[in-house]
């Protein structure tokens, strides 16, 4: 079976890369149970009503779900064993606030930013549908570590229900306001979906490389959080050509490099300042600042696949 070369040679998953993968996927599942159950259990804490003790619960939370993305990453470096190319760590702070961007092209992506931002900065948080709770395992993991559960409305759901409008961001920057005790990460995925030639074929996407950014997201977290966020890190993460994407060829080795360029990014003052769905110039600025962004990512991806 080829295996993948920097010179982007096609890899093939093979019979060892699926036995690694899933020995792999076995170690974690017990990592996460376990980490789980503790977190489950320091989850008490929030639930008494004295602000002192419901931060310290937080920070304490933290540590334990840092701890867990360590010994992963410890997993990942005996079954997977990628060399890491990782670009622009230079002055990152655990003290500081950050919003991170980053191109998404596989499941293992989550891994590759918690790999290479776990204890530099504060941990990392997405914005999940409301939904997700009830994931097992994880979905009050999640609760206890503050993630904010978010309801978006549709169009057509605002147009029957219009006293619905501006809710979902009031709701989101209620849950975000607990961000302001400690220093928070907040991640986002702009293209919302994984990237795929056919997505990028039905899309039409002007870049060829990416799909199409939705600034709304973007917008929507910048609103909620209310200015807290100054600093962006825009990442972009290159697998070598060729190379498989799912989750199980990373875990199992058939990805034999993982690139990662972190670019450190001044949030401009007016992006969080304006009200995305229903003032047309500010949306139109917003678009244009993200399109801005990404044709920058774009030739930077191009330029490491040639």
């Amino acid at each position: 079976m080829p295996v993948c070369s920097d010179a982007g040679i096609t890899t093939t998953m093979t019979m060892q890369h699926h036995v690694r993968a899933a020995l792999a996927l076995v170690f974690m599942f017990i990592n996460t149970t376990v980490l789980v159950g503790l977190l489950y259990l320091l989850a008490l804490g929030k639930v008494i009503p004295i602000r002192r003790v419901q931060v310290a619960t937080s920070r304490l939370l933290v540590h334990v779900a840092e701890t867990w993305i360590s010994i992963n990453n410890a997993i990942i470096a005996l079954f997977s064993r990628p060399r890491w190319k990782v670009e622009g760590l230079e002055g990152l702070s655990y003290d500081d606030w950050y919003l991170v961007t980053s191109n998404h092209q596989s499941w293992a992506d989550i891994l590759v930013l918690q790999r290479t931002f776990n204890r530099r900065i504060p941990f990392l948080k997405f914005f999940l549908k409301r939904e997700l709770i009830k994931v097992p395992l994880l979905g009050l993991a999640w609760w206890a570590l503050d993630f904010p559960f978010m309801k978006r409305y549709t169009k057509e759901e605002l147009e029957r229900h219009p006293e619905l409008r501006g809710q979902d961001v009031a709701t989101t920057r209620r849950a975000c306001e607990r961000f302001q005790y400690f220093p928070t990460s907040v991640m986002n995925f702009v293209e919302g979906t994984r990237f795929t030639r056919a997505k990028h074929d039905a899309q039409d996407s002007p870049y060829e490389h990416l799909l199409k950014p939705k600034a709304g997201g973007l917008a929507f977290t910048l609103d909620a959080m209310a200015g807290t966020l100054k600093n962006m890190l825009d990442v972009t993460i290159v697998y070598p050509p060729g190379t498989p994407r799912s989750l199980t060829a990373f875990l199992g080795g058939a990805v034999r490099e993982v690139r990662v360029i972190v670019q450190h990014r001044v949030i401009p003052t007016w992006a969080s300042q304006g009200d995305y769905q229903n003032d047309p110039e500010f949306r139109a600025r917003f678009q244009a600042w993200i399109g801005e962004l990404w044709s920058e990512k774009d030739q930077l991806l191009q330029q490491y696949y040639s």
